[in-house]
């Protein structure tokens, strides 16, 4: 009994062949490889190399060499079939069998992979067509150039039904070759169109048509997809126009596996070598974009989840790939889904990390802006951890108010625990876990913040109590002008502090003592005043939090704020700090004019000292703001 191909390569991409050597053998990670012991023959030095990428051992002392199959059959004794019983148990994988190799099944397989090819070259072709002159302005109106279109090997599928068919009959193909390989599509009943036509005519189909096949792709910018070889095994093809679906991918077959390839992997997998980072986007435009930015590490699922072999294969790559989703409420939930996908399979040193894009933009939109490059990089700089993406998704879930509420919390998060499976990883997800619980629960207790030695603590402080009394008999700044500059500065100063929560605990007294003019906003003040903030939360922790208290409109307001965009794009800390010291600086100087003239419900005829004094700070504000100085002030008049 033979056992196929196919499925030992599956088996070989499987295994990790350090973890198979690793217990035999004390292996240390130098750089992308491991190294120890030869256990073949006797050495003082290590001369044993482990290569986890090209899933292979060497050893240059004794010249061993193979795979994970034939470092069981040397180190076990074992037969070549039990060595592949024994592997595939291990990562739960049953051995099919076959009598023999059927070489008309591998004649067929082959067959395929030539059709796929010649395909792609046709494809290539068509692009460059009268034909594709829309799909080729529409690549280059994307950003996408013509040294991407031949890297991509994009292409365009004519609109008609039969343009593929009779060039690759024309080239030696055959049908059915051609429809295994997901080129054509043959209807059981027949052909769609001339079906429904004599169904409308009120007579039979044509029993011609009952064996008409057709091209799978027409009037389709096309998208090759390889292997990790870089072997075309299936395409994409966006439609130009209106159509439906938007996107539409080969069939499944002998050649291609939709859960188990990653687009543009054998480019990623060359990059990540030398240390690129692995990004993972949600489309093909995506990946494009980010290569020609620099970013040729940067891969997608074929339009569905990451499925738990696709999260295998990115391991191959980098033992943290990034995880790049949009901002908006459905990318969320993706990297939530992920997140959790990929608990059973955490190891020690392989994780994920996750970036969430502004302003509900995606990797195209962002990195084809003026500072969109510098952008991305510090967006993923600021790369969340598996840890923080699954802990901020459950603390937004449902308020923590009641004792059900958070045994039903606690239940969710052990939930997740039982999960992952490697033992040393569960161990530190669960001391990592009981530590941010200990803190949520107690401060869900209400309390009224302090600070004490760089920390917030769960006790209440006269001293911010007596701020806040004496802040709710401020009165407020009147004017359709000031109120305007009050919006724009206050908006820039939340949204810097909630893109850099660190900032929070510097600033928490001050923050406390100030008073913004528009309400909803002076509101989101409050709230960030009396949240404390944990070590390491980030920007999406804090407004996962902010929206779950009923904040989001407030969010998409502060957002919306044109001169907050460069903030909220990555300004370094050190920049933030200074934006966020000069704006509190101007609003406690207000403050003090208001306290200078009385706290009372009615407002005293200003002098000329006011008048001067106040003048000065809105034109700074203004300058600031970016806006032109108008006068005369509203709510205030000069005295002559």
């Amino acid at each position: 009994m033979a056992i196929p191909p196919e499925f030992l390569e599956e088996l070989r991409r499987r295994v990790t062949l350090s973890g198979v050597i690793g217990k035999r053998v004390r292996l240390t990670k130098k750089g992308r490889e491991f190294e120890g012991l030869c256990p073949f023959h006797n050495e003082k030095t290590p001369s044993f190399f482990v290569n986890d990428d090209k899933a292979f051992y060497h050893c240059f002392g004794c010249g061993a060499h193979g795979d994970a199959v034939s470092f069981v059959i040397n180190t076990e004794g074992l037969s070549f079939p039990e060595a592949v019983e024994r592997l595939a148990g291990e990562v739960g994988l049953e051995v099919p069998r076959t009598a023999a190799i059927d070489p008309d099944e591998r004649a067929r397989r082959v067959g395929a992979e030539a059709a796929v090819e010649a395909a792609c070259v046709w494809f290539e072709r068509q692009l460059r067509m009268p034909a594709g002159r829309a799909a080729l302005e529409y690549l280059h109106k994307r950003g996408v150039d013509d040294a991407a279109i031949a890297a991509f090997r994009l292409g365009f599928a004519p609109d008609q039904r039969g343009a593929l068919k009779a060039e690759l009959l024309k080239q030696g193909f055959t049908e059915p070759v051609l429809i295994e390989a997901g080129l054509l599509v043959k209807p059981e009943d027949g052909d769609g169109a001339a079906s429904a036509s004599a169904s409308a005519a009120g007579r039979a189909a044509p029993a011609s048509a009952q064996s008409i096949s057709y091209d799978r792709f027409r009037g389709r910018v096309m998208f090759p997809i390889a292997d990790r070889r870089g072997r075309i095994i299936a395409f994409g093809g966006r439609v130009l126009g209106d159509g439906q679906p938007k996107y539409l991918n080969s069939p499944e077959g002998p050649l291609f596996h939709k859960g188990r390839t990653l687009y543009a992997h054998h480019i990623a997998r060359e990059v990540a070598k030398a240390g690129a980072p692995v990004i993972v986007a949600e489309g093909y435009m995506d990946v494009v974009a980010l290569h020609r930015a620099g970013f040729k590490g940067a891969v997608a699922p074929l339009g569905t989840a990451l499925t738990e072999d696709q999260l295998v294969e990115l391991w191959r790559l980098a033992p943290e790939p990034v995880l790049c989703f949009d901002g908006d409420a459905a990318g969320q939930r993706a990297a939530a889904r992920a997140a959790v996908r990929a608990l059973p399979l955490l190891a020690p040193g392989k994780s994920l990390r996750f970036v969430t894009l502004p302003g509900g933009q995606d990797p195209d939109d962002l990195v084809r802006q003026p500072d969109g490059v510098a952008t991305f990089r510090a967006l993923l700089a600021d790369a969340a951890p598996l840890s923080d993406v699954l802990w901020s998704t459950e603390t937004a879930r449902a308020p923590l108010d009641t004792p059900e509420r958070r045994a039903d919390f606690k239940a969710r998060v052990r939930d997740h625990l039982r999960r992952i499976a490697d033992r040393d990883v569960q161990h530190f997800y669960a001391a990592e876990f009981k530590e941010r619980e200990a803190r949520l629960f107690e401060r869900a207790v209400p309390a009224a913040p302090t600070m004490g030695r760089g920390r917030w603590r769960g006790r209440p402080n006269p001293d911010i109590e007596r701020v806040e009394r004496t802040r709710k008999d401020r009165p407020r700044t009147h004017g359709s002008l000031e109120r305007g500059v009050d919006r724009l500065e206050a908006g820039g100063l939340l949204g810097t502090l909630i893109r850099h929560p660190a900032l929070i605990e510097e600033f928490h007294e001050d923050l406390a003592q100030i008073t913004f003019s528009d309400e909803a906003l002076d509101r989101l003040r409050a709230e960030i005043v009396n949240t404390p903030v944990e070590e390491g939360l980030d920007q999406t922790g804090l407004e996962h939090h902010l929206a779950a208290r009923g904040f989001g409109e407030t969010l998409a307001k502060v957002f919306s704020i044109k001169r907050l965009a460069s903030a909220q794009r990555g300004h370094n800390v050190e920049e933030a700090r200074d934006g966020c010291r000069a704006v509190i600086a101007r609003y406690r100087s207000r403050d003090d004019l208001h306290h200078d003239r009385g706290t009372g419900d009615s407002v005293g005829e200003p002098t000329q000292a006011d008048w001067e004094r106040r003048s000065s700070m809105v034109r700074a504000r203004l300058e600031v703001a970016g806006e032109e100085h108008v006068e005369p002030l509203v709510g205030m008049r000069k005295q002559t």
